[in-house]
């Protein structure tokens, strides 16, 4: 039952996204969607996604705020650097293990990484729960400090507003024993 369930809200995304790119709205337009996402899930399946955990709205509430106050802050940091001009910035690649191995958790958090200008994810290792991140403007060790700390606490976010109970007693275990944030330092 949730495998149709799943199939039939990934065919209604996928008719969504093809009316979007289509940009009208007619039924020759719906029902070619409707074909298209249907031969694309026939042809390429979907893995299954298991997801454990339940939505949080405070803590659903607190990724969307930060999420858009780390945006604005990201883009104003990098828009001064680009028109300051005064400073060659230094880029870096940092290992970042993270508490949480599950698939949609380290899917979550790489997007969220990725989104914020600034880092991105260049390679993750799914086994160890390894996010490898390019970072922009990156000038001294406490820099890379602090980028790690964000990470984590930008993964206990999620976890908090969608995980599982327990995937949360794990980000709580990881913080009252110390983190194993650093996996070979950076590359």
């Amino acid at each position: 039952m949730d495998r149709a369930r799943d199939r039939v809200l990934a065919i209604v995304a996928l008719t969504v996204v093809w009316m979007l790119l289509w940009g009208v709205f007619s039924w020759v337009t719906l029902i070619g969607g409707l074909l298209v996402s249907m031969l694309v899930l026939a042809v390429f399946p979907l893995p299954p996604v298991t997801f454990a955990g339940r939505l949080r709205p405070g803590g659903l509430l607190r990724v969307a705020i930060r999420f858009l106050t780390d945006l604005v802050v990201a883009s104003s940091q990098l828009a001064w650097t680009a028109f300051g001009g005064r400073r060659v910035p230094h880029s870096a690649v940092l290992a970042v293990r993270l508490s949480v191995r599950s698939d949609l958790h380290l899917t979550l958090c790489a997007e969220a990484v990725s989104l914020v200008p600034g880092s991105l994810i260049v390679d993750m290792d799914r086994a160890a729960g390894v996010l490898y991140v390019h970072v922009f403007d990156v000038t001294r060790p406490a820099d890379i400090d602090r980028f790690r700390r964000d990470v984590r606490d930008l993964e206990e976010r999620i976890v908090r507003a969608v995980g599982s109970d327990a995937e949360i007693k794990l980000i709580n275990e990881a913080a009252t024993a110390g983190s194993p944030s650093t996996v070979g330092g950076s590359r």
